[in-house]
């Protein structure tokens, strides 16, 4: 690389770094107030979900945040597979990266962010395995590729190449075709929520933020500074 073209280089990030500080979006879609909100937090998600549903093209679509025993966060975006007030549910490999961390520390915090309704969603709680004839009941709705895929995959290891996952494939299709079962590692996650924060964006970033908190079995409602 010569010297002109790392100085180029260079400017297209001072410039990329500009244009980021630069950008700006003014939320005016909706209001939360306290009087319009339903008293239990999993009928407010339920009613946001069925708007999310209409226009966001994948609303079950969240980020999941975990923290192994070092102390270390990492977050990934997962789909949400089921709510109730029992808890919000989710599939993973036991084995992998945040199957490890939330074997470790099961707390976690999921977020889901609804660019088109300018709303977010936080909601934090500790996590539990659900029982294997539940993940064994998701496990065989799923798409004949995506059971295979869970069998073939060591997620979160490393590989040597794109083929070895291949190769993986072929050998598990090949010796299960239609009738793949649930490996023993993979399954699903409860997230029972102790917070959970419904945010509305507003002009001039004075959102509205409206939180319940659990307290014994009584859902607490607050409101936060934005």
């Amino acid at each position: 690389m010569n010297l002109e073209s790392s100085e180029k280089q260079g400017e297209n990030k001072n410039n990329s770094g500009a244009v980021a500080a630069a950008m700006r979006v003014d939320y005016v879609a909706g209001s939360l107030d306290e009087a319009d909100i339903a008293a239990n937090p999993f009928e407010q998600f339920a009613a946001w979900f069925d708007e999310a549903m209409v226009c966001v093209p994948e609303p079950n679509a969240m980020i999941l945040a975990v923290a192994g025993a070092d102390g270390r966060p990492s977050a990934r975006v997962m789909l949400l597979k089921g709510f109730s007030p029992e808890g919000f549910v989710f599939y993973t490999n036991y084995s992998s990266a945040k199957g490890g961390a939330l074997s470790e520390n099961p707390q976690a915090e999921i977020l889901f962010f609804w660019q088109e309704l300018q709303r977010q969603i936080r909601i934090s709680g500790e996590v539990f395995r659900i029982s294997a004839a539940e993940s064994d009941e998701y496990f065989r709705s799923r798409p004949l590729g995506s059971r295979i895929g869970a069998v073939a995959s060591p997620q979160s290891e490393t590989i040597v190449s794109r083929n070895v996952l291949e190769e993986r494939f072929g050998a598990v299709a090949a010796k299960y075709g239609d009738d793949v079962p649930r490996p023993d590692n993979w399954g699903g996650f409860r997230l029972i929520p102790d917070k959970i924060e419904f945010w509305q964006g507003r002009a001039s970033r004075m959102h509205d933020r409206l939180r319940y908190r659990r307290e014994n079995d009584t859902w607490i409602i607050e409101r936060l500074a934005p």
